[in-house]
Parts: structure tokens; C-alpha cells; sequence
């Protein structure tokens, strides 16, 4: 028995520390199935978001924003958990003599464990045997570089969500909140300065490149919520792909070259997120952009001297590179509750930044006296 506690205290040992260097300091995707984390979360995330969903919209959103946190915290107190048991075990199974007047049984164990993976010290306990004293000066190596890697993870994943975040707020006097590709078009088209969505494009190749890397490196990132219900990482995302998808079809005075780029960077995205995530391509369960909706679309972007070419051809193009990426946004949207922006604004809508929980009421400020004059974009 106390041969088969000590080899599963040490294969537990070994599973858990390799799971928290896969998890917080090699920075690449791990493609084995069978991992303590991928596990945690499976058994985790399904069930939080089976039951939130039945929750009122509002109130879903919140509950939904707590879990990425939650779910960070239990997973650096299950890894401790599991340690503390881990060393329990081989202390328990190696014959564990201990000074005072304690008997030497998995309790005691498990105590004298967890007061030497804290780094306690409380001195009521001490190991007497070689193999025990060798053994607790290891548990509180462990201990200690454990809580290092803790304080050095937690202050890099904020600052991933925050560099995440500060793009995602610029979308908003830009595309409108929630973002729209069509909306885009049509700010930028009615203060005549289309040229220049190539530099904002640019700028969304760069955050769609440094998203990839930090989403890959810390998957966690994705089950963490943006500061206003009406905005995440994924509508961005999908904005960005229904924009560079239009001007690949053709609007004047854009640059397509720019377009291609960071179209081919945000659907790379897209795949590579949907697959770390297990979310295999979905179609979307309806049209996101109706004929009739992409012929409202031309007309409202002609209204402001932005021509989209249209035909046949013209078609079958944006369908051909919206099926290049709409079941990967799909089924990550499916997979964390998140709504894909729709390609205009809704009706009545307003801005994040023109709206107040003080004022009530949104307030339209006329786009020619702040945001869309040329000097401003």
C-alpha cells in the first residue's frame, strides 16, 4: 500500500508541475489532449455557462465576466491542493517520522505537508528520518518557486487584457458599439477620409498578431469579458474580417494590399483560437448579410461617395472570403456566449463613449463637429 502511495504521490507530482510550466511559461500551443488544465476547464466552463445562460441577458454578462478570474484563481489552488496531497503521500509512504507527539498517519502527513508547501514554519513539526528532512526541504523549493511563478503570472496575463482591451475601445467612435463593418465604412466615407483606413488596418494587424501569441501562450485570456457588454475580443475581431472583406471586394480610395494583410492576420486568428479552444467550424445558423441588407449596404456607403463594386462577381467574392472565416467566429462565439456584430448599427443606437449611467439618456453629438473631421481620424 505504502509502495503504491509513494509512486502516486510522485506521478502526481510530476503531472502537476508539468501542467504548470505548459500552462505559464512555455509560451506555445500544447497539442496533448490529456492535461490537468484542459481538464479543469472542460469540467468547469461547460457547466458555468449551461447555467448562467438561463440568466436575463444583463445579469448573464456579469456572472459570465466573473469566471475567467474565478477560474484562474481555483486553478493555482487546485494545482496547490494536488502538491500538497503529492508530497503527503511520499512522506506518508517513505515511513514519515516526525518530532513531538504526533502519530505518523496520512493526516499528520498531510498537515506537516501543507505547513511545508506554504513556507509556514511553524516549528511544531519536524522531520526526524533522512529521507523525510530531503524530502520537506524539496516541498518547500517547490512551495516557493510556485508562489514566484504565481505573482510573476497573474500581473502578465492583466497586462495582455489590458494591451487586448485599449484596441477594442478605439473601434468604438470608429465602428460604433457594438462594432460594424458597414458602420465603418460609412464614418469613415462621410468625413471623405477612406484613405486612411490602411493606417487603422495596420495598426489591427498588429493587435491581431499580438492576440494570436498571447491567446495562444494563455488560453485563459479568452474567457475574459470586456469592460462594456457591448463589446469583446471576438466582435472586434469579426469587424476587422467584415471590413478587410469589403475593401478586398473593391471601395474606392482604400488600399487593398492593406486589407489583404491584416485580413490574412485576423483569420489566421480566428482558425488557430477555434482549434487551442476545440471549437470546430460552424456555419452560422443564418445569414449575417442578406442580399437585401448588402444592397441597403451600397447604398448607404454611395450616399457618402464610397462606391462598393457590385455584380456577380463582386458576390461571390465577399461570399468566397466571408466562408473563410465566419464558422471559426461562429463556433467561437457558440463556445463562449459572446454575439458576432452585426454589419450595421442597430437601429437607435448609440456609442459607448456618448452614453452615461448618469445622464440616462444617450446624447447623439453630430459627427462634424467631433470625432470624423479630417485632422481627427
Amino acid at each position: 500500500m505504502r509502495f503504491f502511495a509513494g509512486l502516486a504521490g510522485f506521478v502526481l507530482i510530476a503531472i502537476i508541475l508539468g501542467d504548470a510550466f505548459e500552462t505559464i511559461v512555455l509560451p506555445r500551443r500544447v497539442r496533448r489532449r490529456i492535461r490537468f488544465t484542459r481538464l479543469f476547464y472542460h469540467y468547469t466552463w461547460l457547466p458555468w455557462r449551461n447555467l448562467v445562460v438561463r440568466l436575463p441577458k444583463r445579469r448573464r454578462e456579469t456572472w459570465l465576466g466573473f469566471f475567467g478570474p474565478l477560474s484562474l484563481i481555483f486553478l493555482l489552488l487546485s494545482w496547490a491542493i494536488v502538491l500538497i496531497v503529492a508530497f503527503a503521500l511520499l512522506q506518508w509512504a517513505g515511513g514519515m517520522r516526525l518530532s513531538g507527539n504526533l502519530n505518523t498517519g496520512f493526516g499528520e502527513a498531510l498537515y506537516f505537508s501543507g505547513t511545508t508547501f506554504t513556507t509556514l514554519g511553524l516549528g511544531d513539526v519536524t522531520p526526524t528520518s533522512p529521507y523525510a528532512r530531503l524530502l520537506a526541504v524539496g516541498e518547500a523549493g517547490t512551495g516557493f518557486g510556485f508562489l514566484a511563478m504565481v505573482i510573476g503570472y497573474l500581473p502578465i496575463i492583466y497586462q495582455a487584457f489590458s494591451r487586448r482591451e485599449s484596441h477594442i475601445t478605439l473601434l468604438d467612435a470608429r465602428a460604433g458599439s457594438p462594432p460594424a463593418a458597414g458602420e465603418m465604412l460609412r464614418r469613415y466615407a462621410e468625413a471623405r477620409a477612406l484613405e486612411k483606413l490602411g493606417g487603422l488596418l495596420a495598426e489591427f494587424d498588429r493587435w491581431a498578431a499580438e492576440l494570436l501569441e498571447s491567446h495562444i501562450s494563455y488560453p485563459v485570456l479568452a474567457l475574459f469579458r470586456s469592460q462594456h457588454n457591448n463589446e469583446s475580443w471576438l466582435a472586434a475581431l469579426t469587424a476587422i474580417l467584415d471590413v478587410c472583406a469589403l475593401l478586398l471586394v473593391g471601395v474606392e480610395d482604400t488600399d487593398p494590399h492593406q486589407a489583404w494583410l491584416t485580413f490574412a492576420m485576423s483569420r489566421h486568428v480566428a482558425v488557430d483560437l477555434a482549434q487551442v479552444l476545440k471549437t470546430p467550424p460552424t456555419p452560422p445558423p443564418q445569414n449575417r448579410l442578406p442580399d437585401t441588407e448588402l444592397a441597403r449596404l451600397r447604398l448607404s456607403l454611395a450616399a457618402y461617395g464610397a462606391k462598393l463594386r457590385d455584380g456577380p462577381a463582386a458576390d461571390a467574392k465577399l461570399a468566397e472570403l466571408r466562408r473563410l472565416y465566419e464558422p471559426y467566429v461562429c463556433a467561437l462565439a457558440n463556445h463562449l456566449v459572446l454575439d458576432l456584430p452585426p454589419w450595421f448599427a442597430p437601429e437607435g443606437a448609440h456609442d459607448n463613449w456618448q452614453t452615461s449611467a448618469w445622464e440616462r439618456v444617450a446624447r447623439r453629438i453630430p459627427l462634424d463637429s467631433v470625432i470624423l473631421r479630417d485632422d481627427h481620424l
